[in-house]
């Protein structure tokens, strides 16, 4: 079977408070149903409460939270002889920060009672301090990668 083309990325544009475009990145994941206006007012009530929590740059925080929960080394399933292997593979940056905003995300979005930004304010804070749910999964990528690591040869 032939191999598919190369994915063509669109660059995102920065987001209008902080000029980030890891933020606006964040905010587009965060949107429900093209409502970008409330993702945005979510995203940046989050960052505020940051803020007054640490007095820290909310921004500082945020990129940490994202380095922190982003794994360095994940599984991929690999057909050998009839066999599916888990191989260990590196992971690039952007497939890192993807996944980070994805767990911080979905890990914001099951916590316990409160609105979405103390949800998400707590989470991001949480990964920034290397604990919390968010963290727990990294761990768990980086447990499977490591019991497998006899097959790392098998490299793609």
């Amino acid at each position: 079977m032939p191999r598919r083309g190369q994915v063509k990325h669109i660059a995102t544009p920065p987001d209008s408070k902080f000029k980030n475009v890891i933020v606006q990145s964040f905010i587009n994941r965060i949107m429900e149903r093209g409502k970008k206006t409330v993702a945005e007012r979510l995203v940046y009530g989050a960052f505020d409460i940051m803020a007054e929590k640490t007095k820290k740059n909310p921004i500082e925080v945020f990129e940490s939270a994202l380095r922190n929960a982003g794994p360095s080394i994940e599984v991929k399933p690999r057909r050998v002889g009839g066999a599916t292997l888990q191989v260990p593979v590196e992971v690039s940056t952007t497939r890192r920060t993807a996944l980070a905003m994805r767990w911080i995300i979905q890990f914001a979005r099951a916590r316990g009672g409160k609105t979405f930004k103390d949800k998400l304010a707590g989470e991001l804070l949480d990964a920034a301090a290397n604990q919390g749910s968010s963290i727990k999964k990294k761990e768990e990528v980086h447990k499977m990668a490591e019991s497998n690591r006899a097959f790392a040869h098998y490299r793609f």
